[in-house]
């Protein structure tokens, strides 16, 4: 029907390329930041859950880090074994040695000169090995001095998340001279006799020690394979949020380009649309 005050075709085109231009502008902002979720008004449950998502890509991110300074941590308290296990061995050969008759005197006081000496360079790796300023190899006073026959226990967050399966522990026992059963007041080697039972002392303590680094490297093994298992995580949670937020260039792109027709057709019919009144007067 031809009217003055009513155009309804007028009005249709207008709603329609409202519509159109709401589109095109959403396409628009889709493309040009490169994502189908920026706000919560696009998708408010793909929102909440990206976030989440990107929580835990930042979490493991995160924790990589902090597993590989762990590994770092542990690779320092094991080379500072490594060598209080090398003089352990000088000890002991050197017991052995004393333990036998055919030393004189001045052989065995030289033999215990040398072993005291081992004695407190043991002591000395034990406390200054440290991670930054925490004693590795022996407790710590809260002085910051070091404590013999203490333990230093650390825990590393190595997840995404406040949970119990995200820790790893460790514990490490002071390895000190006195710590290990080998100081100076409980081993000697002045005389055959004391040699003897510095022997079972310094292999005693060669045991222990050897357990001690065998958890370190247990654990560091342990690290490694956290590290493997969170890198593969954390690429597949990024890659599970890309996959939710970033936007399908190729289909973003076809749309906008038929929006971009749709747009221009309907100024066109709008423009017609709206001098449809006029031909009312023709009739007039």
């Amino acid at each position: 029907m031809i009217s003055i005050n009513g155009n309804v075709a007028a009005l249709t085109a207008e709603n329609n390329l409202n519509a159109t231009e709401s589109s095109l502008q959403t396409t628009v902002s889709q493309l040009s930041s490169g994502l189908q979720i920026q706000t919560a008004a696009d998708n408010a449950a793909g929102y909440v859950i990206s976030q989440y998502l990107q929580a835990q890509s930042n979490g493991s991110n995160a924790a990589i880090s902090n597993a590989q300074n762990a590994t770092g941590l542990l690779q320092i308290a094991q080379g500072a074994m490594n060598q209080q296990m090398q003089i352990l061995q000088q000890m002991n050969t050197l017991a052995t040695e004393s333990a036998n008759g055919t030393n004189d005197t001045q052989s065995l006081t030289a033999n215990q000169q040398q072993f005291a000496s081992l004695q407190s360079e043991l002591t000395q790796i034990a406390s200054t090995t440290q991670y930054g300023q925490v004693n590795l190899l022996g407790g710590t006073s809260t002085a910051g001095t070091f404590v013999s026959n203490a333990s230093v226990a650390i825990t590393f967050q190595v997840g995404a998340y406040d949970q119990t399966a995200n820790l790893l522990s460790v514990n490490l026992s002071a390895t000190d001279a006195t710590s290990l059963g080998v100081g100076a007041g409980s081993a000697s080697i002045g005389s055959s006799a004391s040699a003897l039972a510095a022997m079972s002392s310094v292999q005693a303590a060669i045991t222990k020690l050897g357990g001690e680094a065998a958890t370190l490297g247990a654990t560091q093994n342990q690290l490694q394979t956290i590290v493997n298992n969170l890198t593969v995580t954390q690429q597949n949670v990024y890659a599970a949020n890309s996959q939710l937020v970033d936007v399908n260039v190729a289909t973003a792109s076809s749309k906008f380009a038929s929006e971009q027709v749709l747009a221009q057709a309907g100024v066109a019919v709008l423009s017609q649309a709206q001098s449809l009144p006029q031909l009312a007067l023709k009739l007039i």
